[in-house]
């Protein structure tokens, strides 16, 4: 396959799990919706790859090749497709590809399904989920960050925490064949109770919209239906509005 196809193919695969996306960015601005895509996609590779499957070994050697290929983008090389224009931008590539180590070792925290385990999720994943702040800031907002000043950009907005919602995109998609709605309904619950605060940038407040409310449907027993519509204008202006 070529470059554009490939590319097309791993973004049809998040849309096929997001097809209220297609309304949703009408809150975004014109000129960010491909690049949008193309970032929540890369971020769902990597929790599949992290978190998915019986076994870990595979999505240990995924995430190993995604730190390379991280660093690769921070040089001007490329091999994904997801970074054909991805790449190009000045966003800490580096500070994303160290952030992939505290990923998977929340794997079984994160597979364990348990609510109670949601508080030190939040901890375990705080490397990562800075790392992905201060990207979409770069890519979304008008600021250029340093790998090193990483760290300086999560004390600043310490009320941001991607983890919560990178586990919360885990819960819903296992809650799909779950044999205890119950189970999953707690997690949504507790997930929704630590939600962050609204993000610094717009694609990020839509999508974390959409995602809570799917979470509010598990908790009423309504499964993973994507958002009607409706639904799905109303919460994407709510959250642009913020």
């Amino acid at each position: 396959m070529h470059d554009a196809s490939d590319y097309e193919e791993f973004l049809d695969k998040w849309r096929g799990r997001w097809p209220e996306w297609r309304i949703a960015q009408s809150f975004v601005a014109p000129f960010q919706r491909a690049r949008a895509e193309a970032w929540f996609a890369l971020l769902q590779e990597f929790t599949d790859a992290a978190w998915g499957g019986d076994d870990p070994t595979p999505g240990i050697a995924k995430l190993g090749w995604w730190q390379d290929e991280l660093r690769g983008w921070a040089k001007g090389a490329r091999r994904h497709p997801l970074g054909i224009d991805l790449h190009k931008l000045p966003a800490p590539w580096p500070s994303l590809a160290a952030a992939l180590t505290p990923l998977q070792a929340a794997r079984e925290t994160v597979r364990s399904g348990e609510a109670a385990a949601v508080s030190a999720l939040a901890e375990t994943l705080r490397p990562c989920a800075d790392a992905i702040d201060a990207c979409e800031r770069a890519l979304f907002g008008e600021t250029t960050i340093e790998p090193s000043n990483v760290g300086d950009v999560a004390r600043q907005h310490p009320n941001n925490s991607e983890g919560i919602v990178l586990t919360a995109l885990y819960t819903l998609w296992a809650s799909a064949d779950a044999p205890d709605p119950v189970r999953h309904a707690d997690r949504a619950r507790a997930l929704i109770a630590a939600w962050p605060q609204p993000a610094a940038v717009r694609p990020r407040r839509v999508y974390d919209a959409l995602i809570r409310k799917r979470l509010h449907a598990i908790v009423v027993g309504k499964g993973l239906a994507p958002l009607s519509p409706w639904a799905t204008l109303w919460t994407g202006w709510r959250a642009a509005r913020r």
